[in-house]
């Protein structure tokens, strides 16, 4: 049963970051490669859904390309974050912060 429950927990958040790769922008240097990973890990997580349900058959590698498919995402989903430009800074092009003008 415990087995089940978390198994069930890793599928939420295999989903969720499922949701998370289809908002990296289409401008990123990511966005090809996280709809291959996006694809990738929907087909895994169906098809451990439908073991999970006794609709497939159960292999123990799913779970540890689950698991690689997840690391993989978030290590993208990392990337491209530090693509988004900090507001703070003015786009100078040593990357510094403008000091506040006094007065």
């Amino acid at each position: 049963m415990e087995e089940e429950y978390r198994l069930q927990l890793r599928l939420e958040q295999a989903k969720e970051v499922v949701r998370r790769l289809e908002r990296i922008s289409a401008d990123s240097c990511w966005a090809h490669q996280s709809s291959g990973v996006r694809g990738s890990l929907w087909r895994t997580i169906e098809r451990l859904e439908k073991a999970r349900l006794g609709k497939a058959s159960f292999r123990p590698d799913d779970l540890i390309h689950l698991e690689n498919l997840l690391n993989e995402a978030h290590a993208m989903l990392v990337a491209a974050a530090r693509e988004i430009p900090d507001p703070q800074v003015n786009n100078h092009p040593s990357g510094q912060e403008t000091p506040p003008r006094e007065g």
